[in-house]
């Protein structure tokens, strides 16, 4: 993971990136209270927000873990610290 990726919610603050979930989204967790979890679409003009809940953020990221360690990713120990720290 080269550098951590922060967005800003209009209602919730700052979130921060839990892992990639394909398709051009990736699941975000709110930085303070961070039990809320986002599936978030980057578009050109904004972004859109689905919340989520604990159980999907927690499955999209043992599946991007599982992929990084298939795939012998040098940022696999990144993501794997970031996990646990988020969902242990």
């Amino acid at each position: 993971m080269s550098a951590e990726r922060y967005l800003n919610h209009p209602t919730f603050g700052m979130l921060y990136l839990v892992a990639p979930a394909g398709d051009g989204r990736d699941v975000y967790a709110t930085l303070y209270a961070q039990r809320m979890f986002f599936l978030v679409t980057l578009q050109p003009r904004g972004a859109q927000f689905e919340v989520i809940p604990y159980q999907d953020a927690r499955h999209y990221a043992e599946l991007h873990l599982n992929h990084c360690r298939r795939d012998r990713s040098p940022e696999y120990e990144s993501w794997q610290q970031l996990f646990a720290q988020t969902f242990i």
